[in-house]
């Protein structure tokens, strides 16, 4: 299937949050204490709630920008493409790259919406939550109805209260959750515990897909201060690893049928390793660890109930059938330092060479669009969502690489970035103080 050809829907990309995102949703008397942006000396903008700086970080927000630019320096709005944080440029950008439709995780709530669970008022706590799940599901997802899967964060805090708002904004339409990969590392209990009984069944009820990104536990993963930073983003995708075995081994897949995970950004390539490793640990230790999985085998477990994902991964596409076509789903991570915008379609056909078209369909958009419940087609017709039909619609989108200027990592140009670098470029963004 050529590149004009595809249908593409993205499970993995992220939003910016728009300065303007707290209003009518916000209860009145919590107004004054809705997170702000606020302009620095230094250029930067941030976020401020309850006292605390938010800054948006360079690498979380570079599409557009040159790739010898890059860093985790803070940054301001006017440097980011306008598509990163309105959502009128964001579907150009998607048209341009041949995109029909997209899942956008959060920014400064930090994947499961932790900075909620850190504000010591849990009545602020629980209006911002739900004054940010209106706004991106009403104002987001809405202004372009079939374009976005709709994504609720919980509220980490209370699992009743979550399992509430996941069946509310089930109302509205939105069946996809974001949680966390290692609660334990954010101060909650394991994914073993019990404690989570009532989110799952709530999300069991509605249909709801819980999505666990890579770095909602502990964040970015240093192997040492001294290591190149390219250590640090090579071995990031693959801590997911432990997750997916945390679940397998969990009572609740077992415990919750119906239930369904997403594991968004860990890639495949792992996974018919994982699945292997997984059997014959069953195989082999099941008699004295006490694990049943009731005439299943774990890999038979983790096909029904683990939806994967991809940005390139021409190993994991060979392997296909090992991991489960019906399970694989495909991203851009627009507009992180990972993605593949503006040539999407171009950089993932040379690793659907030589695929079925049928399989194809499944793991660009048919598995996506199923697990995760948006009627697109119903809003566009069919012949309208191909790349090319998408690309038509956006002659006028410059693709043209922008310079933003700011600070590197490390004035010097002649060693390779290390992750104290990042560190210490990092901790600019809560040195300088709000004017």
């Amino acid at each position: 299937m050529r590149p004009d050809e595809l249908i593409l829907v993205s499970v993995d990309d992220h939003v910016v949050e728009p300065p303007d995102l707290f209003g009518d949703q916000v209860p009145p008397r919590f107004r004054d204490r809705a997170p702000r942006v606020v302009h620095k000396k230094d250029g930067s903008d941030v976020w401020l709630y309850e006292g605390a700086q938010l800054p948006n970080i360079g690498l979380n927000a570079v599409a557009g920008r040159p790739p010898e630019e890059y860093g985790v320096e803070p940054t301001a709005y006017e440097q980011l493409r306008p598509g990163c944080y309105d959502v009128h440029e964001r579907v150009r950008d998607m048209n341009a790259n041949g995109v029909l439709a997209s899942m956008c995780f959060p920014s400064f709530p930090s994947f499961c919406g932790n900075l909620w669970a850190k504000t010591k008022d849990k009545e602020l706590a629980l209006a911002m939550l739900r004054a940010y799940n209106d706004w991106h599901i009403d104002a987001w997802c809405g202004a372009y109805p079939g374009r976005f899967i709709p994504l609720s964060l919980p509220a980490m805090w209370d699992p009743a209260l979550a399992a509430e708002e996941v069946r509310r904004v089930a109302r509205k339409g939105c069946h996809v959750v974001s949680f966390c990969e290692a609660p334990e590392k954010i101060g909650f209990p394991s994914l073993h515990n019990e404690h989570w009984d009532p989110l799952w069944q709530a999300c069991s009820d509605e249909g709801t897909v819980v999505a666990i990104h890579i770095g909602s536990g502990a964040g970015m993963q240093f192997t040492s201060m001294d290591a190149p930073v390219d250590v640090m983003i090579t071995v990031q995708p693959i801590h997911i690893f432990s997750c997916a075995a945390d679940l397998l081994w969990s009572r609740v897949l077992r415990r919750f049928p119906a239930l369904k995970f997403a594991l968004s950004e860990g890639g495949i390539g792992w996974i018919p390793y994982f699945l292997e490793r997984a059997d014959y640990v069953y195989d082999h230790h099941r008699a004295w660890t006490h694990q049943d999985f009731g005439g299943k085998r774990p890999s038979d477990v983790f096909r029904e109930h683990i939806i994967t994902c991809f940005i390139e991964d021409p190993v994991g596409l060979k392997n296909r059938h090992a991991i489960g076509v019906d399970s694989i789903t495909w991203e851009c991570d627009y507009p992180h330092s990972d993605s593949t915008w503006p040539n999407a379609p171009e950089i993932l056909s040379r690793s659907l060479e030589g695929i079925p078209d049928d399989e194809v369909r499944k793991i660009t958009h048919e598995n996506a669009l199923r697990h995760f419940r948006l009627d697109t087609f119903s809003k566009r017709a069919k012949e309208r969502c191909t790349v090319a039909a998408l690309r038509a619609e956006a002659r006028d989108v410059s693709l043209a690489p922008k310079s933003h200027g700011g600070k590197p990592p490390s004035a010097d140009a002649t060693r390779p970035i290390t992750s104290q670098d990042i560190v210490s470029q990092l901790a600019t963004a809560f040195s300088t103080p709000v004017e």
